[in-house]
């Protein structure tokens, strides 16, 4: 059934506007980069992710096409979820997961309100490599070596479904109220609610994405307007199945996932930076205390 809807979405998404398809171009670029490193500094847990999405349209002109189909996004990503303890691990606490993602989702308007739509294949596991890769990489700089790699989620492949609707309010020309709802269906099921905050010119005319793992929002395709922006954003969710934390391995899912963020966007005349900071509450009843990651985007032309 997930693998039959994986793939309704994906052809719905191509070929929903097949007469325009030689006319698209690349229209952005985003990219987020997660790490606890550059948070609570202890490895663990939701430890690190990436995401690159490339974008292409028939053009943008500072706002959402109305059609279905217009924009296509071409997500990648890859995630490390670890155990408290990476050198020994063990129930209670959570099962070492690497997992690697492909998706297609397309954005548009209806009216005032911003949808985003796609699905996502998400393979998990040893399959993945990324476990060897951590242990190579801490290795050469004489981090802790993983020794729960042996304590994964087993291989498979999830596909995942997605849909989120939002609306921007603007008040004045530098501030933003983002309200959302989303729901996926997949790798986690959930259903999610809550609000971003823009003060200054971040997202004004851009098409913003949403960061998976910390609900941090990146721009997909970006307009320069220079200057310092600041955004906060919280949200809860109510997860009802996860691969990552099964059920049927003893685990109990928190009755709530909640979510607070802040980040600080700078935009010069061709180069940007965007720094955030994000609170992830427990995610699983045995789990001993929430965490922070943080998040980095660099944009530099020379």
């Amino acid at each position: 059934m997930r693998i039959a809807l994986f793939g309704l979405l994906c052809a719905a998404i191509t070929l929903a506007a097949p007469a325009h398809a030689e006319d698209r171009q690349g229209i952005g670029i985003g990219r987020l980069f997660n790490n606890d490193f550059f948070g609570d500094n202890r490895d663990r847990w939701r430890t690190g992710s990436n995401v690159i999405s490339l974008l292409r349209g028939l053009g943008w002109e500072g706002q959402l096409p109305t059609s279905f189909g217009d924009v296509i996004e071409y997500r990648f990503r890859a995630e490390i979820v670890a155990p408290d303890n990476l050198t020994s691990g063990g129930f209670p606490d959570r099962r070492y997961v690497g997992a690697l993602s492909f998706g297609m989702h397309t954005h548009f308007r209806v009216e005032k309100a911003e949808i985003s739509l796609g699905a996502d294949m998400v393979a998990v596991g040893p399959q993945t490599g990324l476990g060897r890769m951590q242990k190579t990489v801490h290795d050469l700089v004489g981090a802790p070596v993983p020794g729960v790699l042996a304590n994964q989620v087993e291989d498979g492949f999830h596909p995942t479904a997605l849909v989120e609707v939002s609306q921007p309010f603007e008040f004045g020309n530098a501030v933003m109220v983002r309200p959302f709802v989303q729901g996926q269906a997949g790798v986690e099921t959930l259903a999610r609610v809550g609000v971003d905050m823009v003060f200054g010119h971040f997202g004004q005319e851009d098409l913003l994405l949403r960061d998976v793992v910390t609900g941090q929002l990146y721009r997909g395709v970006a307009t320069k307007q220079p200057g310092y922006s600041f955004i906060l954003g919280g949200d809860t969710a109510k997860v009802y199945d996860s691969a990552y934390i099964s059920k049927a391995d003893g685990y109990v899912l928190t009755d709530s996932r909640d979510r607070l963020r802040a980040g600080v966007h700078w935009q010069g005349e061709e180069n940007s930076v965007y720094y955030g900071v994000t609170w992830l509450g427990r995610e699983f009843k045995a789990q001993t205390e929430e965490q922070v990651v943080g998040s980095l985007r660099f944009n530099f032309k020379f």
